[in-house]
């Protein structure tokens, strides 16, 4: 027969509310009592009935989890470690791709309000793009990522501080030509504005004036985007002294097309990154970048969510995840560099 909720307990040696706080995820459990569960529910194979238990607490036991573009490194990762972080916390997942398009963001928050998931985890990337219903309507939800939200819990990396330290780290290594790709250009996506406004202030403490020409605009964040951007740009321009990509999938695709040029990095120009995704840990050469601890993130996001599912009427929060520069060997320091002011 099937293990019961009452056998784990009488195995761990814990009250059946225990084993289902465990199970739900939703109440905080003590590290060692939640060890005692966890190894009883693997020792008894323990699977627990979901439709039973929506019947009883009317959830489905299932959140969603919508990135706007699955077929990138980013996304990937952050899908992995949001399945391995939601898994332990006995909720699965259901993956969706936005595409940036606001009409499928509404979908998601329709079907949340049919309870047909318990929750949403959104990364909407335009300030506009969420069409919220009035507040006391919202599904519980939490929107990760960079854009400003009031109405909903965020959790996010502070895209205009990362981008600051970042361009300061180049400017400290002796770089004052320092192009970024993906800049904003009116296109309305938080995290260019975030970020070109981060890359911008540390030129102004820098003493470096800005350069519009510098500013190179990307629409397609991909490494083809960012190889085609920066083809056009060498075409007209000279080689900068350093590249700050907005992504490391936009990196990627200017370290190609600086090697069909043969054009050296780090000598001939740095090239630094953002997001620290396994394929910039690789590239050729390793790739300079803003990283952030993601299991961090996803459990921080989760935290979130399972707090709004129980107190729906709770004050809206952010929760900002911490960063750090990870110099690796596409960025160096230019030799005779003047000093920073």
């Amino acid at each position: 027969m099937r293990a019961t909720v009452k056998d784990v307990a009488a195995r761990a040696g814990v009250s059946a509310k225990t084993v289902s706080n465990v199970i739900n995820g939703v109440v905080y459990v003590r590290p060692e009592t939640k060890e005692r569960v966890e190894a009883a529910l693997r020792d008894l194979d323990y699977v627990p009935n979901l439709s039973a238990r929506g019947l009883r607490n009317g959830r489905s036991g299932v959140i969603a989890l919508a990135l706007p573009d699955l077929a990138t490194p980013y996304s990937a990762e952050m899908a992995h470690h949001f399945v391995e972080a939601a898994h332990a916390r006995g909720w699965g997942v259901q993956i969706e791709e936005t595409g940036g398009r606001p009409d499928r963001e509404a979908q998601l928050l329709l079907r949340a309000r049919a309870r047909l998931v318990d929750g949403l985890i959104l990364n909407p990337t335009v300030t506009d793009e969420l069409d919220l219903p009035d507040a006391s309507e919202l599904p519980p939800a939490v929107v990760i990522g960079e854009v400003e939200q009031p109405a909903l819990d965020q959790v996010r990396v502070d895209p205009d501080q990362a981008a600051y330290d970042m361009t300061r780290l180049l400017i400290q290594r002796g770089h004052r030509r320092i192009a970024v790709v993906g800049s904003d250009q009116g296109s309305g996506t938080s995290t260019a504005v975030l970020r070109t406004r981060g890359y911008r202030r540390a030129l102004a403490d820098g003493g470096i004036d800005a350069d519009d020409s510098l500013e190179i605009s990307c629409d397609d964040w991909t490494p083809r985007g960012g190889a085609a951007a920066i083809h056009r740009y060498l075409d007209e321009y000279p080689v900068p002294e350093a590249i700050f990509c907005f992504t490391d999938s936009l990196a990627i695709g200017v370290l190609n097309e600086l090697w069909r040029r043969d054009i050296v990095v780090p000598e001939d120009v740095s090239v630094a990154g953002f997001d620290d995704v396994a394929d910039g840990e690789f590239a050729t050469p390793p790739l300079t970048t803003v990283s952030f601890d993601k299991t961090a993130f996803a459990n921080a996001a989760l935290d979130r969510l399972a707090a709004r599912i129980s107190d729906r009427a709770a004050a809206q929060t952010v929760t900002t995840v911490g960063h750090v520069i990870v110099e690796r060997a596409s960025t160096a320091s230019r030799p005779s560099a003047p000093p920073l002011s």
